[in-house]
């Protein structure tokens, strides 16, 4: 495959400074493997505009505003899964004979529950579905689903005995 001369100088622009960037970009996201997505994602957009871009001194600093650019989008739609705390949980015990009960007993609350807040519970919780996912197959939209979910968990709780999130 023929290559013109702007690509073999992004490849050797890439050659040259490369390690450069990945260090950069693991200082960025301190793993090294979401450096590597990161600083290939830039290295995408710099390839893009590759033509546009007239001073090729100020090339790093492009890269680098990429990457800065990216891993703040990235860091925005990331939900937080897990929440730091000075205190560790107590570890759940297993009790064959006591999970069987609870199982019953939530079997027998989502019985009870409205035939569209059972849907979007065992979608959801069960089918391991989007909330996109849950109003496409539901035919609803996705803040229905999402107020659905919501009062389907309160009154599983309530049903349960459980306190309110």
């Amino acid at each position: 495959m023929q290559t013109t001369s702007w690509e073999d100088e992004f490849r050797e622009y890439v050659t040259a400074r490369g390690p450069a960037l990945l260090r950069a970009a693991h200082q960025l996201t301190g793993h090294p493997l979401d450096a590597e997505d990161l600083l290939q994602s830039a290295l995408t957009k710099t390839y893009q505009a590759w033509e546009r871009i007239e001073d090729r001194g100020a090339l790093d600093g492009y890269v680098r505003r990429a990457m800065v650019n990216i891993n703040i989008s990235q860091w925005r739609r990331r939900k937080l899964e897990e929440y730091p705390s000075d205190e560790l949980p107590e570890q759940a015990s297993f009790d064959p004979a006591g999970s069987s009960e609870v199982h019953e007993a939530l079997e027998q609350a989502l019985r009870e529950l409205p035939e569209r807040m059972r849907a979007a519970i065992v979608l959801r919780y069960y089918e391991d579905m989007t909330e996109p996912e849950i109003a496409k197959t539901l035919g609803i939209s996705v803040g229905t689903v999402k107020s659905t979910v919501s009062r389907a968990m309160a009154k599983l709780r309530a049903a349960l005995g459980l306190p309110s999130a």
